[in-house]
């Protein structure tokens, strides 16, 4: 039952969940089932009774935020390497909502208590332009234009080796990697990812790619290029576990975000740079 309710439930851990089933909040066709041994059958019915998490508390902390617009429905932040989007089990504070709650004191509360205006995450080492919902009805409207593909998100990144062709297209389900929780794979039975990716310079034996999301899994855009054999330079995940320059996360930053306004109508669209050691790293591979 562990097993399956692991595989069926992607953001709880399995320990976790050995742990309802343990507390009797797991029931198997309507009655409490205790044993994570329990083997299953096609056509069972699993009702699992999450515990509300409400002692947690997350506090406002005084962060140097890069605010790139915001107003009384929503705001975009520049996000750096580095930064934990949200608290997680080994991040419980100093995370961007963190941050986010000292700066505005109104953020929706769709995602729950942990996740306070997030609409979508980028990975803690990737950069780049992220939007914040202030109102649950900017929330709604943005997550709407998110699962219809309608929001624009646009990334730039150095992976490994040449091209042999200036673009592509990646169409790969993406979930969990049946041999380590930690990652994700290309698997037959995953969520429909599709990633296309155009060559922007060449860079010996490295290549800069811009990256369009037409979904948005987890890991996608570092999954699929591993997938094709281009790992994202930095990756020690899915890459090579010695990269250049020293690096320990991957270079790539979400660099364009468009998106309708979610109260306003209005068509909006925003650019942000590569940081520095983004750009320096491109200056060292050109030379």
């Amino acid at each position: 039952m562990d097993a399956v309710l692991a595989e069926l439930i992607e953001e709880a851990s399995r320990s976790y969940l050995q742990k309802l089933i343990e507390d009797g909040s797991v029931f198997l066709d309507g009655t409490p089932q205790r044993s994570k041994k329990e083997k299953l059958r096609e056509g069972q019915r699993i009702d699992v009774v999450f515990p509300a998490p409400a002692s947690l508390e997350i506090l406002p902390q005084k962060m140097d935020l890069d605010i790139v617009y915001e107003d009384e429905d929503l705001l975009l932040v520049n996000k750096p390497k580095g930064l934990v989007v949200h608290p997680a089990a080994g991040n419980p504070d100093g995370t961007l909502v963190n941050g986010l709650l000292y700066h505005c004191k109104n953020l929706s509360v769709i995602n729950g208590v942990r996740r306070p205006g997030i609409v979508h995450r980028i990975d803690k080492d990737t950069t780049g332009l992220l939007v914040v919902a202030k109102t649950d009805v900017a929330h709604r409207e943005l997550s709407r234009q998110l699962a219809e593909h309608t929001m624009e998100r646009q990334y730039v990144s150095v992976v490994w080796f040449g091209f042999n062709h200036e673009e592509g297209r990646i169409d790969a389900p993406l979930g969990r990697d049946p041999k380590n929780r930690l990652k994700r794979a290309v698997v037959p039975d995953g969520k429909t990812a599709v990633t296309h990716y155009k060559v922007k310079e060449r860079l010996s034996s490295f290549t800069l790619i811009e990256a369009v999301l037409e979904t948005g899994r987890t890991h996608q855009i570092r999954v699929h290029m591993a997938h094709v054999k281009h790992p994202l330079l930095g990756d020690v995940l899915y890459g090579p576990r010695k990269q250049p320059f020293g690096l320990t996360g991957q270079v790539l930053h979400a660099g364009v975000l468009g998106f309708t306004h979610p109260t306003k109508g209005r068509e909006m669209r925003f650019q942000a740079d590569p940081p520095a050691e983004f750009q320096n790293i491109l200056e060292k591979l050109r030379r």
